[in-house]
């Protein structure tokens, strides 16, 4: 018994690694179709990554130029392979990303190659001895002090890869050229390569299929908005709804994912904040000019976001629990509905504003709306005290109530904000198609013959003239109508 124990023990790791390694083709397919599938859907969500890749691609393949023809080999030797790590460092996805990493590289090599060369010369005045003691106290200062640089705001926001390139280059030249001879020609070739590549990724970037970060940046805060009006829309008919025994019902916040799109707003400040700093050295393209207020861009963004958190605290009474009284609830349902779809309304028309480029007048209307619905829901609440109810089971309703009449608020000064967004930007103004009618002087009359005299409606001799009465009546609804009578002698 012990040993047909032990021999059925030793063929169970066996046992296990013959099924692992049959397994094993199988899990290989899963996982290929795992990643065959995942990269279709990066590749559909936004086909511009493709693009990107195959623009990234053809940079390289261009600098590598310098390795593959020999006069280009010959004339700047192992320096071509600076052209290469150039592009692999400067372009990105966008055209200002592009722009931001490539003019950032180019002048601080350019700066940090003078100064060191500069550095080199100044050390060598102090003899053999002294050279590499005020060389590494340059070194020291001018490291120490752009460190230090980077810690600015303006400096971190726009310019610290720049910051970075400096700091690398100088050192690199500066302590390599103590030991090098022609450090001139050596940091000549390496500028003249670092050009080249970065050249090559901005011509690249613009012409070929560009990816512009303001119009991302300028769509997004677009959307942005458009997903607050989006769950400012649903949230009526959501929260008033009411069972048929006549109870509040149930909502499932699942089952409406459009209710839940709001909070991509709540986390696109870094997005937001970076897609300014790259359309800041965008050129001017398509309905973007020079001097473009992209500032403005992120003062809406913080403020769509603050409407976003008092939107994220009005998500949390879809379902309260406990559910106000359903009378209490029905006495508010009509001027919360109407604020909240008011609200939306107006948010949908500036979104549309700024993805059109159109002065956003037409929001003033629902704006007003929103106004009266809110005073319309003070006067409910006001009208409709819960005596007869627990407080606490009243509360929830309540602080939606007042939550939804600060969301005005909100959606005001966004309003505001865009508006400005509009003077400064220069967006067009759309007439509106309605012309006002002219009034009209004649609408109906009426003819009647009146004889003078005797009344008879004869043509005597001796009974006057016949006269006719003319009688224009107004125009109905307009007091400005005019009425009068006018005798005509036959």
């Amino acid at each position: 018994m012990e040993i047909g124990s032990a021999t059925q023990e030793n063929t169970r790791p066996i046992s296990r690694g013959c099924g692992w390694l049959k397994a094993l083709p199988g899990k290989f397919k899963a996982k290929g179709f795992e990643i065959v599938t995942k990269t279709k859907k990066l590749g559909e969500d936004d086909p511009r990554r493709i693009r990107h890749s195959l623009k990234a691609g053809l940079a390289i393949t261009l600098v590598s130029l310098f390795y593959y023809l020999r006069p280009l080999y010959d004339a700047f030797g192992q320096s071509g392979m600076w052209a290469i790590l150039t592009v692999v460092l400067v372009i990105d996805f966008s055209v200002g990303a592009t722009l931001c990493r490539s003019l950032n590289r180019g002048f601080a090599t350019l700066i940090a190659g003078a100064l060191a060369i500069g550095t080199e010369h100044f050390a060598t005045l102090f003899g053999e001895k002294g050279e590499p003691i005020v060389l590494g106290f340059l070194v020291f200062f001018i490291a120490a002090a752009s460190t230090f640089t980077r810690f600015f705001p303006v400096v971190r926001r726009r310019y610290d890869y720049g910051a970075m390139i400096f700091i690398l280059t100088f050192s690199l030249i500066s302590v390599s050229g103590y030991r090098v001879e022609k450090i001139f020609e050596l940091g000549h070739k390496r500028l003249s390569t670092i050009i080249i590549g970065a050249a090559t990724c901005m011509v690249i970037s613009i012409f070929v299929c560009p990816v512009w970060a303001g119009e991302d940046l300028h769509n997004l805060v677009a959307d942005n908005i458009e997903k607050l009006a989006s769950f400012l829309e649903g949230f009526g008919d959501e929260y008033f709804k009411f069972s048929e025994d006549g109870d509040s019902a149930m909502v499932s916040k699942d089952d409406n994912s459009v209710l839940q799109d709001y909070k991509n707003v709540l986390n696109s400040k870094e997005n937001e904040e970076s897609l300014a700093n790259f359309a800041w050295w965008e050129p001017c393209h398509g309905r973007f000019g020079f001097c473009h207020p992209w500032k403005q861009y992120l003062k809406i963004g913080v403020l769509s976001r603050q409407c976003a958190y008092q939107i994220e605290t009005l998500n949390g009474y879809i379902n309260p629990q406990p559910q106000a009284p359903s009378e209490f609830r029905r006495k508010i349902q009509q001027p919360c509905t109407k604020l909240s779809s008011e609200s939306s309304k107006a948010l949908k028309e500036l979104a549309s504003a700024i993805k059109n480029m159109t002065h956003p007048s037409s929001c003033d209307l629902h704006l007003q709306n929103s106004k009266a619905a809110a005073e319309e829901l003070k006067i409910a609440l006001e009208a409709s005290p819960p005596v007869k109810t627990d407080l606490l089971e009243v509360i929830p309703a309540v602080t939606v109530a007042s939550i939804l009449i600060n969301i005005i608020k909100s959606v005001e000064n966004i309003s505001a904000s865009i508006h400005e967004l509009s003077d400064q930007a220069r967006f067009r103004t759309v007439k509106s198609n309605v012309i006002a009618e002219k009034p009209q002087l004649f609408h109906s009359g009426t003819v009647k013959p009146i004889s003078d005299g005797d009344g008879d409606g004869g043509d005597g001799d001796g009974g006057g003239g016949d006269h006719i009465v003319i009688i224009v009546s107004p125009e109905n609804g307009n007091p400005q109508g005019l009425m009068r009578s006018q005798h005509v002698e036959v």
